[in-house]
């Protein structure tokens, strides 16, 4: 699996004008100040649980595949970084700072550490909160969050209205043009457009479901609710 070396490939291009601005010039995979704090908060992120082990590298590795000349140097950043998960906020802001006109690249981010999170097949409590301290820090509203975690983590029990970041009291037309352009965002056509690999691509398709699945849900509801006020 090649996620976290992929995000940091959009080294062969630039992000996408159209879902960045005033971004650096250089591209995030040559950008050391970036494969530095991706590392670091992949590393801090095995730590959020108080598991930590040795063994954890060979996971994030698969994630996070690097070249040959730098493997060396970020397995002794994430050996390092992972000691503790003290200053990983500095790492986020820092992100945060550099890429504040490109959110999808910072989404992006996220669901590399969702993805890390969920890969011995349970996210704790410690690493959820570890998550949306960095999604705070990224500048993302805990609407955003809790649409990434149900992405992740599955939309059952979640509040739809929280999956399409839309207040529980929008008018049908706020709710079905914010679903509109949530979908055509997260539309896995657009992710084979910009040329991404097959794990974009299914993290894309899993948000369109969850999108659909929000608005068709929020829906449903409230024409029962309005039958109910009819009887």
């Amino acid at each position: 699996m090649s996620f976290w070396r992929n995000i940091a490939g959009l080294a062969v291009r630039r992000p996408d004008a159209g879902d960045c601005a005033d971004c650096p010039a250089t591209r995030p995979g040559e950008d050391p100040a970036f494969s530095t704090a991706v590392t670091a908060l992949g590393a801090k992120l095995a730590k959020a649980d108080g598991r930590a082990s040795v063994g954890e590298f060979a996971t994030f590795a698969q994630v996070f595949q690097t070249d040959a000349a730098s493997e060396r140097n970020i397995h002794r950043l994430y050996d390092l970084a992972r000691q503790t998960t003290r200053g990983y906020e500095s790492y986020a802001r820092r992100l945060a700072k550099r890429y504040a006109g490109c959110p999808t690249l910072l989404e992006d981010v996220l669901d590399g550490l969702f993805h890390i999170a969920a890969a011995d097949g349970a996210v704790t409590q410690e690493e959820l909160d570890y998550l949306e301290n960095v999604s705070d820090l990224f500048g993302f509203s805990p609407l955003v969050f809790r649409r990434l975690k149900a992405v992740h983590l599955g939309i059952e029990g979640e509040d739809p209205y929280g999956i399409l970041a839309v207040p529980h009291d929008a008018p049908d037309e706020v709710v079905r043009s914010t679903w509109k352009a949530a979908l055509s965002e997260a539309h896995p056509d657009r992710a084979r457009a910009r040329g991404l690999p097959n794990e974009f691509i299914e993290v894309a398709e899993a948000k369109a479901a969850a999108i659909n699945a929000a608005f068709d849900s929020i829906m449903r509801e409230r024409k029962a609710m309005a039958l109910e006020g009819v009887a």
